[in-house]
C-alpha cells in the first residue's frame, strides 16, 4: 500500500508534464495571428471560388503552411511578395537579395505542399 501512494505524486506530475507539452505544441502551431489566417482565406477564397468547398481547402492550406513556415518567416515572405511589385530601385532590392529569395521560397515549397495535401 506504500508503494502505491508514493506512486501517485509520480503519475500526477507526469500527467501535468504531458498536458503542459501538448500545449506548447499547440501554441507553436498556432502562432499565427486569426487576421493573418483570415487574410490568407480571403484571398485563397477570391482565388478558389467562393465556395464551402474552397473553404475547406483553404483553411487546410494555411494549416499547412504554418505548420511548416514560422510566422515571421511567413511576414518576411509576404512582404517580400508586396515589395517586389514596387517599380525602381527600392522594389529591386527585395527582388534581387538572397534572404528575401529564400523566404519566398519557404513559403513556396510550402504553398506546393499545401496544394498537395489540401487541393
Amino acid at each position: 500500500m506504500r508503494f502505491a501512494g508514493s506512486v501517485r505524486p509520480i503519475v500526477a506530475t507526469v500527467a501535468a508534464l504531458a498536458a503542459t507539452s501538448g500545449i506548447a505544441g499547440a501554441e507553436d502551431f498556432n502562432d499565427y495571428p486569426t487576421s493573418a489566417r483570415a487574410e490568407y482565406v480571403f484571398g485563397c477564397l477570391k482565388a478558389n471560388g467562393e465556395t464551402r468547398q474552397a473553404i475547406e481547402q483553404c483553411s487546410c492550406s494555411i494549416d499547412v503552411i504554418a505548420s511548416l513556415v514560422p510566422y515571421d518567416r511567413y511576414v518576411t515572405a509576404e512582404t517580400v511578395l508586396s515589395m517586389s511589385q514596387v517599380r525602381g530601385n527600392l522594389g529591386g532590392q527585395f527582388r534581387s537579395s538572397e534572404q528575401a529569395a529564400n523566404a519566398l521560397n519557404d513559403l513556396r515549397r510550402a504553398q506546393a505542399e499545401a496544394e498537395v495535401r489540401c487541393f
